[in-house]
């Protein structure tokens, strides 16, 4: 049995006490969106010229991740070739597992209401949980067996998982921190996220979440449809927005580890395991541009009116998810950061609004500045498609009166899931203790003020 843990930067038996990882010194990413990466922990361990020689370097074993058909146009084609020192297939049957609180697509335990909602943060645990045990099903769309909508789940943990990995099967996975910092060790490498950054784990990939503090809480947007990527600039130009470099992929990391492990996989909406006698994080060298990826939101570039009014929200995504009718997203990530206000004669705040697109909202940090108050860090809003929102009473006539000089609007970081489809809220999350009762309300105070006078 090896408990060592290897990766570029660190000689064997530096792998820190039991076998663990200690990576906070030695983390390296390799930049760029959708890039072909290549990578080994173990020099030679990289076959030369070939994807699959007849005998691996260093007696390692050849597998493929398709992350996309074979015959996807190249431009759109996602696949990997590991070097690992045990096939994946070398498990046994796996077995249903609980559930608990996650959900897939197509979602039909609760009907919809047109009603606007809003959750407060759902609460740490109490008990031992991690980030599998802490997943909470707000709702969704599509099928994912089909391939096309979302789910949307939110986390609260207390634990690294240990020995456990997880792959998802039916899609990928935007992981928004909110609180607490997480390390994702991956097939790949290793990826070190913290709130106002994201992460992205492909479909099918296998990982594990550690907590680098004793707790974490945040978003997931779990995506079946196409593959995020950047979305095209238009008008905008080729520079803005997300910018492909500030993207970080890992760099290969493995452990070699005869022990028991739990593999769970999620298949078809349900939660599968097997039991196995290593670890599964065994891949010595790679290449290929189907990639775990990070990405630091401090980095976005928003762009803005210089005159008057203000554009549509799509100038702020980062990441989108395109479907079969060009224009209309599977999903848009998209964020409101600090940014400044300069509009002339100009309600600065989002306007009031109706849309044939779903909205699903988060609050990282901050104060959000359409609502003055109940929108918190850790809680979310759901306006389904063409559900009337926008400022509450408060924030209209503070905006309305405001002295319109330009301001820096900071301490603040928002996301939203734009989706095509009607969410479909679980019955979870309709009947949890905190969901807001008296979110409508916040609309009460509008009064008119018509004048027919001109």
């Amino acid at each position: 049995m090896s408990s060592t843990i290897q990766s570029p930067n660190r000689p064997a038996g530096d792998a820190g006490a039991a076998g663990q990882r200690d990576v906070a010194a030695d983390l390296r990413y390799q930049a760029g969106f959708g890039n072909h990466c290549v990578s080994e922990a173990v020099p030679g361990a990289l076959p030369e010229g070939r994807n699959s020689p007849q005998k691996a370097p260093l007696g390692l074993y050849t597998e493929q991740l398709s992350g996309t058909a074979f015959t996807a146009p190249r431009a759109e084609n996602r696949r990997s070739w590991v070097y690992r020192i045990r096939p994946s297939a070398g498990h046994p049957a796996f077995r249903r597992i609980d559930n608990r609180l996650l959900r897939t697509a197509p979602f039909v335990d609760a009907d919809p209401p047109p009603t606007q909602l809003r959750w407060d943060p759902f609460a740490l645990p109490s008990l031992p949980t991690d980030f599998l045990e802490g997943l909470i099903s707000i709702g969704g769309n599509g099928d994912a067996g089909s391939q096309h909508g979302i789910g949307i789940h939110v986390y609260a943990a207390n634990r690294s998982m240990t020995r456990r990995a997880l792959f998802n099967a039916d899609g990928e996975m935007l992981i928004v921190p909110q609180s607490g910092g997480l390390r994702l060790v991956t097939e790949l490498g290793v990826l070190e996220v913290a709130p106002r950054e994201i992460a992205v784990v492909p479909r099918g990939l296998r990982f594990r979440v550690e907590l680098l503090e004793g707790t974490a809480r945040g978003y997931v947007c779990e995506n079946y449809g196409a593959m995020l990527r950047l979305p095209e600039l238009g008008p905008i130009g080729a520079n803005g927005l997300a910018n492909s470099r500030d993207f970080l992929a890992p760099v290969a990391a493995f452990e070699d580890r005869d022990e028991p492990w739990e593999l769970v996989s999620k298949f078809a909406g349900n939660l599968w395991s097997c039991a196995i006698d290593h670890s599964p994080f065994d891949v010595v060298a790679w290449h290929g541009n189907l990639t775990p990826y990070k990405y630091d939101l401090r980095r976005f570039m928003a762009v803005g009116t210089i005159s008057f009014d203000h554009p549509d929200p799509s100038i702020f995504t980062v990441l989108t998810s395109p479907s079969e009718n060009a224009g209309i997203a599977n999903v848009d990530f998209v964020i409101f950061p600090p940014r400044w206000l300069v509009g002339e004669d100009t309600f600065r705040p989002p306007w009031y609004h109706r849309n044939f697109m779903s909205e699903y909202m988060g609050l990282i940090h901050g104060v959000y500045d359409a609502k003055a108050e109940g929108f918190v860090p850790g809680g979310g809003s759901l306006h389904n498609s063409w559900a009337a929102h926008g400022p509450d009473a408060v924030t209209f006539e503070r905006a309305s009166a405001a002295a319109l000089a330009p301001h820096k609007l900071e301490d603040t970081l928002a996301f939203m899931f734009e989706t095509r489809y009607i969410v479909r809220p679980t019955r979870y999350a309709l009947e949890a203790a905190q969901l807001q009762s008296d979110y409508v309300t916040c609309w009460d105070g509008l009064r008119p003020h018509f004048n027919r006078a001109p």
